[in-house]
């Protein structure tokens, strides 16, 4: 089980990653899923509904505003779920038993952990770059005609909207590139081990900084992989969300010793 106990912190050693470790931390996940359906169907289904309210949110009523307070509930319920996915896969390779009173409780106790201040970085990230968006909209978009973006995407489509698109999308490529680098292996680590969470997003960027080209080619693959199960109505997060979240396990033991 993670330890509990405080003590001097446990920082690991970073090492060398390849391709060939992405490969085998993906099949590890696949099998890890296969073993253990069920559970990884319960976590990944909080993320679908929650999908399925925004939408409805948006498109049935038309409440705009109310998807941004939705929206931040899922940075702030995705590291717990995660561990969920962690906490599994931990036990499978282990050889413990699963239980759902086990694995829940070992969620439950992250509250008393470090797990709720590495949330709070990602809401923190995620309310900045939502400011952000809106500044740069309104900085290339705020003197054009009113018009109802929702329906009429001509504006995207003149110099300035696509200026705003190019820039925009620029820089939420850099924030979620240093999101990503600062939690890729942070949130199993600090399950396993007892080091604060700024040590664990400093190990966790040290790793990306010591591996680029494999990192960011997970960090791309997954970002994809989750696109796309978006697609057919959020579905396919039931299946891609528990198989990366395994996958990323295997991959945290691999890259940390």
């Amino acid at each position: 089980m993670p330890q509990t106990e405080t003590g001097p912190p446990d920082v690991p050693e970073i090492n060398e990653v390849g391709f060939a470790d992405l490969a085998a931390s993906l099949r590890a996940g696949l099998r890890d899923f296969g073993a253990a359906p069920l559970y990884g169907l319960a976590f990944s289904a909080v993320y679908v509904l929650g999908g399925w309210l925004i939408l409805w949110a948006v498109t049935a009523k038309g409440q705009l505003w109310w998807t941004l307070p939705a929206s931040a509930g899922f940075p702030i319920l995705g590291p717990f779920i995660a561990c969920g996915f962690y906490e599994i896969s931990r036990r499978l390779q282990a050889g413990e038993a699963l239980q759902w009173g086990g694995i829940a409780g070992v969620i439950f106790r992250q509250k008393d952990r470090q797990i709720p201040s590495m949330a709070a970085v990602i809401v923190v990230f995620f309310l900045f770059w939502n400011f952000l968006a809106h500044m740069i909209f309104a900085l290339f978009l705020g003197t054009s005609t009113l018009t109802n973006i929702s329906s009429s995407f001509e504006v995207f489509l003149t110099g300035q909207g696509l200026l705003m698109l190019l820039i925009g999308s620029g820089v939420g490529a850099v924030f979620a590139t240093l999101l990503y680098a600062l939690t890729v292996v942070s949130l199993p680590l600090l399950l396993e081990r007892e080091v604060d969470f700024v040590t664990a997003m400093l190990t966790s960027f040290a790793l990306v900084q010591a591996n680029p080209l494999v990192m960011l080619a997970w960090g791309a693959f997954v970002g994809a992989s989750l696109f796309l199960a978006m697609l057919p109505g959020f579905l396919g997060l039931l299946v891609v969300l528990p198989v990366l979240g395994h996958a990323t396990w295997h991959l945290y033991r691999r890259a940390l010793s």
